[in-house]
């Protein structure tokens, strides 16, 4: 079992299940529970969204969410395929990489089928990403960009600038390939790594908005509040790790 911090929230990944999230958004383990192996296997984010999956999973995975299969008894066969994928890669053949890529799609369209009632099933069919290439490399930059450098000061010019877009067109194709504005992503990525300094460090408030990347206290508090329904200060008091 492993308990995550994932995107400001916590979420436990019982033993034996497959579990799927955008390393996008900010993550990190918090504790864990027995000693035995995992596996974790990264997907460029081009190939999730050109591999055109059912809509219900790539929407709850490009806002956010962390998708735990149901327990339905497939820990052994999902050994053996994260075996052979990994023996692929070793082995640096073309042919022995390109069924790997066909097995993973075709396990994460299994996925898809046994979460569909779990999840929220779109009003209408057509995708919400953008699957043209030259777009989804732009759009990828800008999270990339954005995953770096958030606890600077960050605007949709300087973030357009640096993929060479005028700012209302890199945040309209941020939005339309992610589903969320630029400045909310930004905003998303330093709450969260807010509540990891709240959570495992003893550091002031104030240190922690400003090493966060919020210009002021009173804007990491709103912003705070606002997402997570109580203050920095609650928080901490709820979830901390280490104490006085």
């Amino acid at each position: 079992m492993l308990v995550y911090l994932m995107g400001g929230r916590k979420v436990t990944v019982p033993a034996g299940r497959l579990t799927v999230f955008w390393a996008g958004v900010p993550h990190q383990i918090l504790d864990f529970e027995g000693l035995c192996e995992y596996f974790v296997l990264t997907i460029p984010l081009a190939w999730f969204l050109q591999w055109h999956l059912p809509n219900h999973l790539t929407r709850a995975i490009l806002h956010g969410g962390t998708i735990v299969e149901p327990d339905d008894g497939r820990l052994e066969a999902d050994r053996s395929l994260f075996e052979t994928w990994s023996e692929d890669v070793r082995d640096g053949s073309k042919e022995r990489r390109h069924v790997s890529l066909l097995e993973i799609e075709a396990r994460l369209r299994r996925l898809a089928l046994s979460v569909a009632e779990h999840l929220p099933q779109p009003a209408s069919r057509k995708p919400t990403a953008v699957f043209d290439e030259q777009h989804l490399s732009k759009a990828e930059e800008m999270a990339g960009y954005i995953a770096q450098r958030y606890t600077d000061s960050l605007t949709a010019e300087t973030i357009g600038q640096y993929v060479g877009l005028h700012p209302n067109y890199a945040m309209a194709l941020f939005q339309q390939t992610f589903g969320t504005t630029l400045i909310q992503y930004v905003t998303e990525h330093r709450l969260s790594h807010a509540q990891r300094l709240l959570v495992t460090t003893q550091d002031s408030i104030l240190n922690i908005a400003f090493a966060s990347g919020f210009g002021s206290l009173s804007r990491f508090n709103e912003a705070f509040r606002r997402s997570f329904g109580r203050t920095p200060r609650e928080y901490r008091r709820l979830h901390q790790l280490i104490h006085p």
